[in-house]
Order: C-alpha cells, then sequence, then structure tokens
C-alpha cells in the first residue's frame, strides 16, 4: 500500500558533515574600522576650531557685525603694536610686502584680505599697508575688529548688535 523511500546515507545523518574545525575567516570584519573612523572624525572635529594660530593682537572694537564665509581660506594681513607686519604667521618686511602680495594674488582666486591692526598703531601706518595691500592686487581689504565697542548712535553695543548670531 505505500511506498517508502530509503535514504542512501545510512540513517539520517547528514553527508559530508566534518567536525568543526576553526578554518581561518575570509571575510574582512569592518565595524571595528568604522568605530575608529567615527571616533578620529569627531576628535578632528572638536581640535580643529582650537588650531586656528594667530597673532595677539588688541583689536579695536566696534558696532560691527561679522562678514559672510567664503569658500577660499581667507588671506589674512597681522600689524602688531611693535610694528612688524604679518601675511597669516609670515612676518614679512615692509620693503618685501608688495612683491609678496603679488605672488599670492597669482595663486588666489579671490581678491578679499584682511587686516587685522593693533588699535595702538598710527593712522598713517594703517592706511600705508592698506596702500600696499591695493598695489599687491587685492581691491577688496576688510578691516578685523572686535565687537561690542561704541555705537554713534547713542545705543548702547548690544542693541546694535544683530539678532540670532
Amino acid at each position: 500500500m505505500g511506498a517508502a523511500i530509503q535514504q542512501k546515507d545510512g540513517g539520517g545523518r547528514r553527508r559530508g558533515r566534518r567536525r568543526s574545525r576553526a578554518r581561518p575567516m575570509a571575510e574582512i570584519n569592518v565595524t571595528p574600522f568604522v568605530d575608529v573612523m567615527l571616533v578620529l572624525l569627531i576628535i578632528f572635529m572638536v581640535a580643529a576650531p582650537l588650531m586656528t594660530v594667530g597673532v595677539p593682537v588688541e583689536l579695536p572694537k566696534t558696532a560691527a557685525g561679522a562678514l559672510p564665509g567664503e569658500e577660499e581660506e581667507p588671506l589674512t594681513v597681522t600689524m602688531t603694536a611693535a610694528g612688524e607686519i604679518q601675511i597669516q604667521t609670515t612676518p614679512v618686511a615692509r620693503e618685501d610686502l608688495v612683491a609678496r602680495l603679488r605672488a599670492i594674488a597669482s595663486e588666489r582666486t579671490s581678491d578679499r584680505v584682511y587686516l587685522r591692526a593693533d588699535g595702538a598703531i598710527a593712522y598713517s601706518d594703517v592706511m600705508q599697508v592698506m596702500g600696499a595691500l591695493n598695489a599687491g592686487g587685492f581691491a577688496n581689504v576688510g578691516l578685523v575688529t572686535d565687537t561690542g565697542g561704541p555705537a554713534l548712535d547713542g545705543r548702547p553695543a548690544s542693541a546694535t548688535a544683530p539678532q540670532g548670531e
């Protein structure tokens, strides 16, 4: 009445089963790699703003707001109270300033430069450096100041600052 099927492997055991041996893993586990990369990313994101090195300058205070950012790293020229002129953090002699600026201007796409001048420097010295910046190929000069200075309209400095910043 019924047909029986007979198995060839002898009683239901799996055929070809080996004893469990430790075989080398053929796949790369990327989870620890991703974990380490995320930790490094967080460390660099926190440390990057702290690595901004600048020359200590006592900037004058104004009521003006900040300028919008740009794509290229801004070029900064600094005038210290001692009379030194520095491009970024490199000291430059006054007579070499225009030649250095022309060389830098030929490599950059932006003609914007930021001038940081100590508040104790004479106005005429600042204007001479601004003339050198213009002669060096930088027509867009921004003067860097600290916020919180007096406003000329009689309001306190905190009332003239833009809201939300």
